[in-house]
């Protein structure tokens, strides 16, 4: 299972949100770089970034911030927020990004999102994040009515790196991963699941493990608020 550390760009600052909530932000890292050499020196792997002024404003504001990222360190990277045509994905590829996550046009643009499915098989991954059951889009401040499970239907033909679950009302909270809902959309779906959304410690680490459902899962806050050793982290993760 992977674990994927988080680095939230908001103004070019490393941050953490509550509920998705902008503005109930904490800064980390002055320098978002810093905290991604931090977690290469812990031989982590894989990285999970958000533009949240792009979730919110439709722009790659951070986009130099992340190039900086991608050249400065040898992480496999993932990134999303306001991506939402072809070109900024193309840039982002190009820059070396690993994989682009497509989360607001995973609901309300599937035939862009098919196109790059298409395009770039095995390299976006799909990002859906659910308040009460439903879907949520435009960094999580509209509510859809469908669920996740409506919504992956839809690219069933298509083959998606994975899909990253979000808890909405867990996220930043430290309350614990939603695992019985990550589980239930993992056994539904024929693609990898990612939890992401209030991981709190190890034990939510060792509960998705112990599933062998999931794929991975991302730690943001709990890292960040010093709840959790990445290092045993990967240990279970991969025993």
């Amino acid at each position: 299972m992977l674990v994927i550390p988080a680095i939230d760009i908001y103004d070019g600052k490393a941050v953490r949100l509550e509920k998705g909530d902008m503005d109930k932000r904490k800064e980390y890292f002055e320098n978002p770089v810093d905290a991604a050499k931090f977690f290469q020196d812990l031989n982590i792997r894989r990285i999970h970034i958000v533009d949240l002024n792009g979730a919110k404003e439709g722009k790659t504001t951070n986009f130099k911030v992340i190039e900086s990222i991608v050249k400065n360190t040898s992480l496999v990277v993932e990134v999303g927020g306001g991506i939402r045509d072809i070109k900024r994905a193309e840039d982002y590829f190009n820059l070396g990004v690993k994989f682009v996550i497509l989360g607001t046009a995973t609901v309300k643009n599937p035939e862009f999102v098919k196109t790059l499915l298409k395009k770039y098989p095995g390299q976006i991954i799909l990002g859906v994040d659910a308040r009460d059951g439903f879907v949520a889009t435009e960094g999580w401040y509209e509510k859809s009515n469908l669920s996740a499970h409506e919504v992956l239907e839809i690219y069933s033909d298509y083959e998606p790196e994975s899909v990253i679950y979000t808890d909405i009302g867990r996220d930043g909270m430290l309350t614990g991963v939603n695992v019985e809902a990550t589980v239930n959309l993992a056994e539904k779906t024929k693609f990898n699941v990612i939890a992401s959304g209030g991981l709190k410690g190890i034990e939510d680490v060792e509960a998705l493990r112990k599933t062998e459902k999931v794929y991975g899962c991302i730690v943001g806050k709990a890292f960040y608020e010093g709840r959790i050793d990445l290092k045993k982290a990967l240990e279970i993760a991969n025993a």
